[in-house]
Protein backbone atom coordinates (compact mmCIF):
# COMPACT_ATOMS: atom_id res chain seq x y z
CA UNK A 1 0.00 0.00 0.00
CA UNK A 2 1.30 3.59 -0.90
CA UNK A 3 1.25 5.68 2.47
CA UNK A 4 0.78 9.76 1.78
CA UNK A 5 2.62 11.44 3.67
CA UNK A 6 0.54 14.44 5.03
CA UNK A 7 3.38 17.13 5.67
CA UNK A 8 4.01 17.03 1.87
CA UNK A 9 -0.34 17.45 1.51
CA UNK A 10 0.21 20.06 3.89
CA UNK A 11 2.34 21.77 2.77
CA UNK A 12 1.08 21.65 -1.09
CA UNK A 13 -2.05 22.93 0.74
CA UNK A 14 -1.46 26.20 1.68
CA UNK A 15 0.71 27.40 -1.02
CA UNK A 16 -2.67 26.45 -3.49
CA UNK A 17 -4.12 28.74 -0.88
CA UNK A 18 -1.36 31.49 -0.62
CA UNK A 19 -1.01 31.53 -4.20
CA UNK A 20 2.62 31.42 -4.35
CA UNK A 21 5.80 29.53 -2.36
CA UNK A 22 6.48 33.28 -0.68
CA UNK A 23 3.64 34.22 0.59
CA UNK A 24 3.51 29.99 2.26
CA UNK A 25 6.58 30.78 3.39
CA UNK A 26 5.55 33.39 5.21
CA UNK A 27 2.36 31.56 6.26
CA UNK A 28 4.57 28.71 7.83
CA UNK A 29 7.71 30.29 8.21
CA UNK A 30 9.94 28.40 6.73
CA UNK A 31 12.81 28.94 3.54
CA UNK A 32 11.83 28.49 0.57
CA UNK A 33 13.77 25.69 -0.41
CA UNK A 34 12.28 23.48 2.65
CA UNK A 35 8.59 23.87 0.76
CA UNK A 36 10.03 23.58 -2.69
CA UNK A 37 11.53 20.14 -1.77
CA UNK A 38 8.33 19.30 0.20
CA UNK A 39 6.45 19.92 -3.73
CA UNK A 40 8.69 17.93 -5.28
CA UNK A 41 8.13 14.96 -3.23
CA UNK A 42 4.62 15.08 -3.50
CA UNK A 43 4.33 15.63 -7.25
CA UNK A 44 6.91 12.36 -7.06
CA UNK A 45 5.07 10.36 -5.04
CA UNK A 46 1.82 11.17 -7.05
CA UNK A 47 3.53 10.88 -10.15
CA UNK A 48 1.68 14.49 -11.42
CA UNK A 49 2.86 18.00 -11.95
CA UNK A 50 0.57 20.29 -9.36
CA UNK A 51 1.08 23.56 -9.61
CA UNK A 52 2.04 25.43 -13.40
CA UNK A 53 3.50 28.85 -13.77
CA UNK A 54 1.53 31.76 -14.27
CA UNK A 55 3.70 35.00 -14.21
CA UNK A 56 4.64 35.28 -10.57
CA UNK A 57 1.89 32.97 -9.29
CA UNK A 58 1.13 28.99 -9.69
CA UNK A 59 -1.85 27.81 -10.74
CA UNK A 60 -3.01 24.30 -10.16
CA UNK A 61 -3.30 21.89 -12.66
CA UNK A 62 -5.94 19.56 -13.31
CA UNK A 63 -4.45 17.31 -10.90
CA UNK A 64 -3.68 19.97 -8.83
CA UNK A 65 -7.05 20.85 -8.53
CA UNK A 66 -8.21 17.58 -7.63
CA UNK A 67 -5.67 17.36 -5.01
CA UNK A 68 -6.66 20.23 -3.59
CA UNK A 69 -10.08 19.13 -3.13
CA UNK A 70 -8.79 16.48 -1.22
CA UNK A 71 -6.58 18.32 0.78
CA UNK A 72 -9.36 20.55 1.93
CA UNK A 73 -11.56 17.36 2.62
CA UNK A 74 -8.70 16.03 4.86
CA UNK A 75 -7.40 19.06 6.63
CA UNK A 76 -11.05 20.31 7.17
CA UNK A 77 -12.09 16.62 8.67
CA UNK A 78 -8.60 16.87 11.10
CA UNK A 79 -10.27 20.20 12.65
CA UNK A 80 -13.58 18.78 13.06
CA UNK A 81 -11.68 15.65 14.94
CA UNK A 82 -9.83 18.02 17.19
CA UNK A 83 -12.78 19.81 18.08
CA UNK A 84 -14.37 16.72 18.66
CA UNK A 85 -11.55 15.47 21.27
CA UNK A 86 -11.64 19.19 23.08
CA UNK A 87 -15.79 18.85 23.27
CA UNK A 88 -16.29 21.56 20.72
CA UNK A 89 -18.00 19.22 18.15
CA UNK A 90 -20.29 16.27 18.15
CA UNK A 91 -18.49 14.96 15.24
CA UNK A 92 -17.64 15.23 12.13
CA UNK A 93 -20.03 16.17 9.09
CA UNK A 94 -20.93 15.78 5.93
CA UNK A 95 -19.75 19.38 3.57
CA UNK A 96 -21.96 20.70 1.33
CA UNK A 97 -20.43 23.33 -0.82
CA UNK A 98 -22.90 25.22 -3.14
CA UNK A 99 -23.16 28.49 -4.95
CA UNK A 100 -26.58 30.66 -5.62
CA UNK A 101 -26.77 32.66 -8.37
CA UNK A 102 -26.27 35.98 -7.61
CA UNK A 103 -29.99 36.98 -8.81
CA UNK A 104 -31.49 34.16 -7.50
CA UNK A 105 -33.82 35.55 -4.43
CA UNK A 106 -32.34 34.57 -1.14
CA UNK A 107 -35.25 33.89 0.32
CA UNK A 108 -35.95 31.05 -2.18
CA UNK A 109 -32.33 29.49 -2.05
CA UNK A 110 -32.93 29.89 1.96
CA UNK A 111 -35.97 27.59 0.97
CA UNK A 112 -34.32 24.82 -1.07
CA UNK A 113 -31.47 24.72 1.23
CA UNK A 114 -33.48 24.25 3.86
CA UNK A 115 -34.27 20.32 3.81
CA UNK A 116 -30.04 19.69 3.99
CA UNK A 117 -30.21 21.08 7.91
CA UNK A 118 -33.14 18.39 8.64
CA UNK A 119 -30.82 15.40 7.76
CA UNK A 120 -30.38 12.77 10.55
CA UNK A 121 -26.10 13.44 9.69
CA UNK A 122 -25.15 16.82 10.19
CA UNK A 123 -23.95 18.49 6.77
CA UNK A 124 -22.01 22.02 6.56
CA UNK A 125 -23.27 23.93 4.19
CA UNK A 126 -20.71 26.83 2.71
CA UNK A 127 -22.15 28.82 0.35
CA UNK A 128 -20.66 31.02 -2.32
CA UNK A 129 -22.50 33.23 -4.75
CA UNK A 130 -21.70 34.49 -8.16
CA UNK A 131 -22.52 34.38 -12.14
CA UNK A 132 -23.00 31.30 -13.98
CA UNK A 133 -19.73 32.18 -15.84
CA UNK A 134 -18.16 32.05 -12.54
CA UNK A 135 -19.57 29.26 -10.27
CA UNK A 136 -20.08 26.62 -13.18
CA UNK A 137 -16.29 26.19 -13.74
CA UNK A 138 -16.09 25.15 -10.79
CA UNK A 139 -18.01 22.55 -10.62
CA UNK A 140 -15.61 20.82 -12.86
CA UNK A 141 -13.00 20.67 -10.36
CA UNK A 142 -15.03 19.46 -8.09
CA UNK A 143 -14.47 22.64 -5.96
CA UNK A 144 -18.66 22.93 -5.54
CA UNK A 145 -21.31 20.10 -5.44
CA UNK A 146 -24.47 21.84 -6.62
CA UNK A 147 -24.58 25.34 -8.47
CA UNK A 148 -28.61 26.67 -8.17
CA UNK A 149 -29.99 28.67 -10.75
CA UNK A 150 -33.27 30.10 -12.25
CA UNK A 151 -31.99 28.67 -16.11
CA UNK A 152 -30.29 25.23 -17.15
CA UNK A 153 -26.58 25.69 -17.66
CA UNK A 154 -26.02 27.79 -21.43
CA UNK A 155 -24.47 26.38 -24.42
CA UNK A 156 -21.38 28.69 -24.21
CA UNK A 157 -20.25 27.49 -21.10
CA UNK A 158 -17.79 24.68 -21.81
CA UNK A 159 -18.70 22.84 -19.10
CA UNK A 160 -20.03 19.13 -18.82
CA UNK A 161 -23.02 19.13 -16.05
CA UNK A 162 -26.18 18.20 -16.15
CA UNK A 163 -29.67 20.66 -14.90
CA UNK A 164 -31.83 19.15 -12.92
CA UNK A 165 -35.64 20.90 -12.73
CA UNK A 166 -36.78 21.56 -9.29
CA UNK A 167 -40.02 22.77 -10.10
CA UNK A 168 -41.64 25.71 -10.97
CA UNK A 169 -43.83 28.80 -9.79
CA UNK A 170 -45.55 31.49 -10.59
CA UNK A 171 -45.14 35.42 -10.87
CA UNK A 172 -46.93 37.81 -8.52
CA UNK A 173 -46.76 41.96 -8.48
CA UNK A 174 -46.24 43.80 -4.52
CA UNK A 175 -46.14 47.18 -3.92
CA UNK A 176 -46.32 49.55 -0.74
CA UNK A 177 -50.03 49.16 0.62
CA UNK A 178 -51.19 52.60 -0.73
CA UNK A 179 -49.49 52.12 -4.17
CA UNK A 180 -50.78 48.12 -4.18
CA UNK A 181 -54.45 49.36 -3.53
CA UNK A 182 -54.44 51.76 -6.52
CA UNK A 183 -53.21 49.32 -8.88
CA UNK A 184 -54.94 45.89 -7.94
CA UNK A 185 -57.94 47.93 -9.65
CA UNK A 186 -58.16 47.34 -13.23
CA UNK A 187 -55.21 45.14 -13.22
CA UNK A 188 -53.08 44.36 -15.46
CA UNK A 189 -53.93 47.42 -17.23
CA UNK A 190 -53.36 49.62 -14.20
CA UNK A 191 -49.56 48.62 -14.52
CA UNK A 192 -49.11 50.84 -17.85
CA UNK A 193 -47.48 54.15 -17.42
CA UNK A 194 -47.03 53.27 -13.76
CA UNK A 195 -43.21 52.95 -11.56
CA UNK A 196 -41.97 50.01 -12.04
CA UNK A 197 -38.66 48.33 -10.29
CA UNK A 198 -36.93 45.30 -12.47
CA UNK A 199 -34.60 42.75 -12.49
CA UNK A 200 -31.56 43.52 -14.42
CA UNK A 201 -31.42 41.62 -17.79
CA UNK A 202 -29.30 38.67 -16.73
CA UNK A 203 -31.89 37.29 -14.42
CA UNK A 204 -34.40 35.20 -16.27
CA UNK A 205 -37.02 36.67 -14.96
CA UNK A 206 -36.15 40.07 -16.76
CA UNK A 207 -37.37 38.09 -20.00
CA UNK A 208 -40.58 36.50 -18.52
CA UNK A 209 -41.73 39.77 -17.05
CA UNK A 210 -41.18 41.75 -20.83
CA UNK A 211 -42.92 39.06 -22.76
CA UNK A 212 -45.75 39.15 -20.50
CA UNK A 213 -46.00 43.12 -21.05
CA UNK A 214 -45.91 42.76 -24.37
CA UNK A 215 -48.70 39.99 -24.24
CA UNK A 216 -51.25 42.13 -22.26
CA UNK A 217 -50.29 45.75 -23.79
CA UNK A 218 -48.67 46.89 -20.53
CA UNK A 219 -45.44 50.08 -20.66
CA UNK A 220 -44.13 50.24 -17.24
CA UNK A 221 -42.16 53.10 -16.58
CA UNK A 222 -39.05 51.77 -15.51
CA UNK A 223 -37.50 53.92 -12.61
CA UNK A 224 -34.92 51.65 -11.43
CA UNK A 225 -33.10 47.75 -12.31
CA UNK A 226 -31.74 45.97 -9.56
CA UNK A 227 -29.54 42.53 -9.33
CA UNK A 228 -30.02 42.11 -5.88
CA UNK A 229 -33.15 41.28 -5.39
CA UNK A 230 -33.57 42.13 -1.64
CA UNK A 231 -32.70 45.72 -2.44
CA UNK A 232 -35.58 46.04 -5.30
CA UNK A 233 -37.67 44.74 -2.54
CA UNK A 234 -36.21 47.31 -0.12
CA UNK A 235 -37.12 49.69 -2.72
CA UNK A 236 -40.81 49.10 -3.43
CA UNK A 237 -41.15 49.09 0.72
CA UNK A 238 -40.87 52.62 0.28
CA UNK A 239 -43.53 53.34 -2.16
CA UNK A 240 -40.86 54.27 -5.40
CA UNK A 241 -42.40 51.28 -7.57
CA UNK A 242 -44.34 47.78 -7.65
CA UNK A 243 -42.48 44.98 -8.53
CA UNK A 244 -42.54 40.61 -9.28
CA UNK A 245 -41.42 37.97 -6.77
CA UNK A 246 -42.02 34.23 -7.42
CA UNK A 247 -45.53 33.46 -5.84
CA UNK A 248 -43.64 30.54 -4.03
CA UNK A 249 -42.58 32.95 -1.72
CA UNK A 250 -45.90 35.43 -1.45
CA UNK A 251 -46.16 34.97 2.64
CA UNK A 252 -42.50 35.93 3.05
CA UNK A 253 -42.42 38.68 0.67
CA UNK A 254 -45.44 40.73 1.94
CA UNK A 255 -44.73 40.03 5.55
CA UNK A 256 -41.18 40.91 5.58
CA UNK A 257 -41.43 44.01 3.53
CA UNK A 258 -44.59 45.22 4.58
CA UNK A 259 -45.94 45.59 0.86
CA UNK A 260 -49.05 43.62 -0.18
CA UNK A 261 -49.92 41.56 -3.62
CA UNK A 262 -51.37 43.69 -6.81
CA UNK A 263 -52.25 40.43 -9.23
CA UNK A 264 -50.30 37.25 -10.50
CA UNK A 265 -49.29 36.36 -14.15
CA UNK A 266 -51.16 34.18 -16.35
CA UNK A 267 -49.67 31.64 -18.34
CA UNK A 268 -46.22 32.54 -17.24
CA UNK A 269 -43.56 30.67 -15.09
CA UNK A 270 -40.50 30.59 -13.63
CA UNK A 271 -37.82 27.61 -13.23
CA UNK A 272 -35.58 26.68 -11.07
CA UNK A 273 -32.43 23.78 -11.18
CA UNK A 274 -30.00 22.34 -9.46
CA UNK A 275 -26.71 21.67 -11.58
CA UNK A 276 -24.37 19.23 -10.54
CA UNK A 277 -21.46 17.14 -12.66
CA UNK A 278 -23.43 14.28 -12.02
CA UNK A 279 -26.33 12.79 -13.79
CA UNK A 280 -27.62 10.66 -11.52
CA UNK A 281 -27.22 12.64 -8.24
CA UNK A 282 -25.63 10.80 -5.20
CA UNK A 283 -24.68 13.26 -2.33
CA UNK A 284 -27.08 13.33 -0.11
CA UNK A 285 -27.65 16.44 0.66
CA UNK A 286 -28.19 17.29 -3.04
CA UNK A 287 -30.51 14.59 -3.20
CA UNK A 288 -33.07 16.39 -0.08
CA UNK A 289 -32.90 19.44 -1.68
CA UNK A 290 -33.80 18.48 -5.01
CA UNK A 291 -36.54 15.91 -3.72
CA UNK A 292 -38.06 18.64 -0.97
CA UNK A 293 -37.86 20.65 -4.10
CA UNK A 294 -40.33 18.81 -5.96
CA UNK A 295 -42.46 17.08 -3.15
CA UNK A 296 -43.23 20.39 -1.19
CA UNK A 297 -42.03 23.22 -1.94
CA UNK A 298 -42.79 23.51 -5.99
CA UNK A 299 -45.55 21.07 -5.36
Amino acid sequence: MDWLNYHHLFYFWVVAREGTIAAACEKLRLAPPTISAQLRELEKALGERLFARVGRRLALTDSGRVAYRYAEEIFSLGREFVDAMKGGSSGPSLRLNVGAHDVLPKVVAYRLLEPVFHLADPVRVVCYEGTPTQLLPQLSIHELDLVLSDAPIGPDIKVRAFSHLLGECGIAFFASPALARELRNGFPQSLDGKPALLPTDNASMRGTLEKWFDSVGVRPSVVAEFEDIELMRVFGQQGLGFFAAHDVIINEVAGGYDVEPIGSIEGSSERFYAITVERRIKHPAVVAITEAARDQLFR
